[in-house]
C-alpha cells in the first residue's frame, strides 16, 4: 500500500493505542465510507489548522496508520469509531483523484534493530517509573481514577504506550512518535517520568496527610 487517505486532526495517535473519533464533516463521512469498502485503513495526521499558515499537514509529515476496529453509525449520518494505531508512515506527496479528502502517497517506517538487554533494561526503568506515578494519581484521586495499565509488551510497543498515556506536549509526543530508535525514545521518557515523579509523589504524600488529619482529628504540624 502506497496511498492513503489522510485525516488531519490535533491529536497524536501511536502504535498500538486505541483512539475513539467522532465523524461528522461531510468529506470524513465519505471517506470512512470508502475505507469501509477496502481496508479500514487511513492515516491520522496532526494538524492544528488554527495554528498553521498552510491548509494541509506540510510533505515530509509522520503520522499513523488508524484501523477502524468499530463503527456506530448515528441517525443524522454522523458516526462514532474506535480505530488503533497500527505503522507510522511519512507523507512523501498529495495525490489528486478526485476524492472531496486527502491522499497522500506515504513511505512506512518501523524502529531500527538495536541490542534486546538494553532495551529491556530500559523498558523496565521506564515501566517501573511510570508505575509509581500511576500509584500516586491513584492516591490523589482516592482510587477513583487512575492513569491506564501498561501491559507486558516489547520495548517499543511499551515505549509507544507510556508516550500515549502521558500528559505532555504535542511538541514532544511528535517528537517521540518520529523517532526511530527505541532505545532513544525509552532514555527521553525515563528522563520525564524522573523529572514528573517527585511532584506526583509529594502530592500523593501530602493527600494521604491530609485525608488521615481529616477522619482522625489529627492536626498538620506547620511548625
Amino acid at each position: 500500500m502506497r496511498e492513503l487517505p489522510l485525516f488531519p486532526l490535533p491529536v497524536v495517535l501511536f502504535p498500538g493505542v486505541p483512539m475513539p473519533l467522532h465523524i461528522f464533516e461531510p468529506r470524513y463521512r465519505r471517506m470512512l465510507e470508502d475505507i469501509r469498502l477496502r481496508d479500514n485503513l487511513f492515516g491520522l495526521s496532526y494538524f492544528d489548522a488554527s495554528a498553521s499558515e498552510t491548509v494541509v499537514p506540510p510533505l515530509g509529515h509522520i503520522g499513523c496508520v488508524a484501523e477502524v476496529t468499530e463503527v456506530q453509525p448515528l441517525s443524522d449520518g454522523r458516526s462514532n469509531i474506535l480505530t488503533v494505531g497500527l505503522v507510522r508512515y511519512r507523507v512523501d506527496a498529495y495525490l489528486e483523484h478526485g476524492d472531496p479528502y486527502l491522499v497522500g502517497e506515504i513511505s512506512f517506517f518501523e524502529d531500527e534493530e538495536e541490542n534486546e538487554d538494553a532495551l529491556a533494561r530500559g523498558a523496565q526503568e521506564v515501566s517501573s517509573l511510570f508505575q509509581r506515578i500511576a500509584l500516586a494519581v491513584r492516591i490523589i484521586n482516592d482510587e477513583r481514577a487512575s492513569l491506564p495499565e501498561i501491559p507486558d509488551v516489547d520495548p517499543e510497543q511499551l515505549s509507544f504506550l507510556v508516550a500515549a498515556a502521558m500528559e505532555i506536549d504535542t511538541d514532544v509526543k511528535l517528537e517521540l512518535l518520529e523517532m526511530r530508535s527505541t532505545s532513544e525514545r525509552l532514555k527521553r521518557l525515563r528522563d520525564l517520568l524522573a523529572r514528573a515523579l517527585p511532584n506526583y509523589e509529594e502530592r500523593a504524600r501530602m493527600h494521604s496527610i491530609a485525608k488521615s488529619n481529616g477522619h482522625a482529628g489529627k492536626k498538620i504540624d506547620l511548625g
